[in-house]
C-alpha cells in the first residue's frame, strides 16, 4: 500500500493521505502506530473526562441567567410540562436545538425515577462535562496536528489550568457547546493546517460541525465566515467547495433545525434571521447594558486569559501562525462593534489563545531539552531523550497554577453561590411538601427557576422583558428604585400571600417593616417548623450594591 500526500485541499482526506493500492492490508508498523495513537487518545479523553466531572461537581455558584433560563428551563418545560419561557422564546430568537440535549437527559431521569432534587441540580453540568472533555481532547488533537505532541501536551495543561475555563466551561450555556464545536470544527478544516504536515482531514465533517455551531448560536457565523473565506481563498476547486459542500450541508442542517423549531414553536420560525434582526440590526442586546468598544481588548478577554496573557502573546509571536492569531483578532474586533458585551461571547476563541500559551511553554522546555540532548549525545543508546525543566519553566508553571487555581476555586465555590444554595434548599423543602408558593423580590432572573425547584408550585419573579416604549421601566427596575413602594402595591393584588419570599440582604433592610406586617419570619436556626435560612452570596459587589447574602422568609401562617 502506498501512502502519499495530496497537493490540493478538496474533499475528504484533504491535505492528508490517500491510498493507492488494491491491497487493503496496513503494514504492521503503521497499524501499531495507529493503535498507539488510539490508546493515547482514549487515555487523554478519560483523563479529561474525570477532571471535568470533578470540575462540574465543584461548581456551586451562579454566573449568568442564561445558564438556567435559556437551556435548562426550556428543557424542563418540554419534558415535565412546566417551566418558564422568557421573552426571547416568544419572539423566536432562540432555537430549541441546544435545550433538546438537556431535555433528553431530563427524560432519562424521569423514566428511571432519578429526578430527585440533588440529581436534577447536578446532572446537567455533569452532562456538560462530557462535552467539555470532548473539547479538551480536540484541543489536544488540533495542537498536535499544528505544532506537534509537545505543544499539544502543554496546550492541554493550559486549557485545564485556566481559571475561566474551569469556572465556565461546564455550565450549560450555548456558548460552551459552541466552544466545543469550534475546536472540533477547526481540527477538520484544511485551511487551518500546515499543508506540509501529513495529517488526515475531512472538510465535510468540518462543515457539518460549523453548521451545527451556527444553528445552536447564530453568532458563531462570525468565526466560520472567517474560516470559510480562508478556505475559499486557498482551495483550488472553489466550485466543489461552495456548490457541492457548503450549500448542501448548510441547507440540510438549517432545514433540520427549522423543522425542529417548527415542531416546538408550532409555526415556522427562522431563528437565525430573528436573532440577526434583534441583536445586530436593532441593537436589542443593548437593553441589558453596554460597554466601551475596547472592552474585550482592555478588560474582558484579558480577564479570561488572566496570567496566561503574556504566554499567549509570546506564542503568537514565536509560532508565526497568522491564520489562528488573525481568527482571534477577527472575533474580538467584530464583537467589539456590538454595544452589549459579555465574557462568554468570546469564549470560543479562548482555547485558541491557550494553544498559543502552550506553544510558548513548549518553546521554553525545548530550549533546555535541546541543550540536554547535545550534552548527552554519547548516552543515546540508553536514553533517547532527557527532559530537564529549567528554573524558568518551573517558575512559569508554578506561577500559572498559583494564580489560576485559587481564582478558579473561589469563583466556582464561593462567589455568588447564595442564589443557587437558596433554590437547592427550596427544592428540597418543596419535595417534602413544605413550600406552597414563592415570590422573588430581587432583580429578574437572579436565581435558577423550575429546572432546579422541580415542583409545580406557583412562583413569581420581577419581569424585565424589554419594552417597546423607550424609557419605560420594567418591574425589576421599579423594584430596585423603590422596593417598599413597589412591594406594597404588589401586595394589594394578593388573593393570598406567598408561603416564601426570597430576597437579597441589601433589600431586606428596606423591607423590614413590610415583612413583619405581613407575618413573614426568618429562622436563623434549623428546625422543622421554620426551616428557612440565610445563605452567603458574595464578598464584594459585581454590578449592583453588595449582595452579601440571600434571605428566605416564610409566612407565619404556614407554620
Amino acid at each position: 500500500m502506498e501512502i502519499r500526500k495530496r497537493k490540493n485541499a478538496d474533499g475528504d482526506g484533504d491535505g492528508g493521505a490517500t491510498v493507492n493500492s488494491g491491497d487493503d492490508r496496513i503494514p504492521s508498523s503503521a497499524s501499531s502506530k495507529s493503535g498507539r495513537v488510539t490508546r493515547s487518545t482514549r487515555r487523554i479523553f478519560l483523563l479529561c473526562l474525570a477532571f471535568r466531572v470533578v470540575n462540574a461537581l465543584l461548581i456551586q455558584t451562579y454566573f449568568n441567567p442564561d445558564e438556567h433560563w435559556q437551556s435548562l428551563e426550556v428543557a424542563h418545560r418540554t419534558v415535565f410540562g412546566y417551566g418558564y419561557l422568557t421573552w426571547e422564546w416568544k419572539r423566536g430568537i432562540r432555537s430549541y436545538l441546544h435545550p433538546m440535549l438537556f431535555a433528553f437527559l431530563y427524560k432519562v431521569l424521569h423514566l428511571t425515577g432519578l429526578d430527585t432534587p440533588y440529581v436534577m441540580s447536578k446532572a446537567p453540568r455533569v452532562m456538560q462535562s462530557l462535552f467539555s472533555a470532548l473539547g479538551d481532547l480536540y484541543l489536544y488533537k488540533l495542537s498536535d496536528a499544528l505544532y506537534g505532541e509537545n505543544v499539544a501536551t502543554w496546550s492541554l495543561f493550559c486549557q485545564l489550568a485556566n481559571w475561566f475555563m474551569f469556572f465556565c466551561m461546564n455550565r450549560t450555556f450555548s456558548n460552551c457547546l459552541e466552544t466545543v464545536l469550534t475546536i472540533m470544527g477547526l481540527y477538520y478544516w484544511p485551511c487551518i493546517r500546515d499543508p506540509s504536515k501529513d495529517y488526515p482531514v475531512n472538510r465535510k465533517w468540518g462543515l457539518v460541525i460549523a453548521a451545527l455551531a451556527c444553528a445552536i448560536r447564530p453568532t458563531s457565523a462570525i468565526i466560520w465566515l472567517y474560516v470559510g473565506t480562508l478556505e475559499l481563498f486557498l482551495t483550488p476547486n472553489k466550485f466543489k467547495f461552495v456548490v457541492l459542500e457548503v450549500i448542501p450541508i448548510g441547507s440540510l442542517v438549517l432545514g433540520f433545525t427549522c423543522l425542529l423549531d417548527r415542531m416546538m414553536y408550532g409555526s415556522w420560525v427562522i431563528v437565525p434571521l430573528n436573532f440577526l434582526k434583534f441583536n445586530f440590526l436593532s441593537s436589542g442586546g443593548d437593553y441589558y447594558g453596554t460597554h466601551p468598544w475596547h472592552w474585550y481588548f482592555s478588560q474582558g478577554f484579558l480577564v479570561m486569559l488572566f496570567t496566561f496573557t503574556p504566554l499567549s502573546i509570546a506564542g503568537i509571536i514565536k509560532s508565526k501562525d497568522k491564520k489562528l492569531s488573525a481568527l482571534v483578532l477577527w472575533v474580538l474586533t467584530v464583537y467589539s462593534l456590538l454595544g452589549h458585551k459579555e465574557f462568554r461571547f468570546v469564549l470560543p476563541v479562548l482555547p485558541i489563545a491557550l494553544i498559543f500559551s502552550g506553544y510558548a511553554l513548549a518553546q521554553i522546555e525545548a530550549s533546555v531539552s535541546s541543550l540536554s540532548s547535545i550534552t548527552t549525545k554519547k548516552q543515546v543508546s540508553r536514553k533517547k531523550h532527557i527532559v530537564k525543566w529549567s528554573p524558568k519553566l518551573i517558575l512559569s508553571v508554578l506561577f500559572l497554577l498559583v494564580t489560576n487555581v485559587p481564582m478558579a476555586l473561589y469563583m466556582s465555590l464561593f462567589h455568588q453561590r447564595g442564589t443557587e444554595d437558596a433554590m437547592n434548599y427550596l427544592s428540597e423543602e418543596a419535595y417534602k411538601g413544605r413550600v406552597k408558593s414563592i415570590l422573588f423580590l430581587m432583580p429578574c432572573h437572579s436565581t435558577p427557576y423550575y429546572s432546579t425547584l422541580h415542583s409545580n408550585i406557583p412562583m413569581l419573579f420581577l419581569d424585565c422583558t424589554p419594552s417597546e416604549e423607550k424609557g419605560k421601566l420594567d418591574e425589576s427596575d421599579r423594584f430596585m428604585m423603590d422596593p417598599l413602594g413597589f412591594v406594597t402595591e404588589l401586595a394589594g393584588n394578593w388573593s393570598e400571600p406567598p408561603s416564601h419570599i426570597v430576597m437579597f440582604a441589601s433589600e431586606e433592610r428596606k423591607l423590614r417593616d413590610f415583612i413583619i406586617q405581613h407575618s413573614f419570619r426568618e429562622a436563623r436556626t434549623f428546625d422543622f417548623n421554620s426551616n428557612v435560612k440565610r445563605f452567603f452570596h458574595a464578598h464584594f459587589k459585581v454590578d449592583r450594591d453588595l449582595q452579601s447574602s440571600v434571605v428566605v422568609y416564610a409566612n407565619n401562617i404556614e407554620g
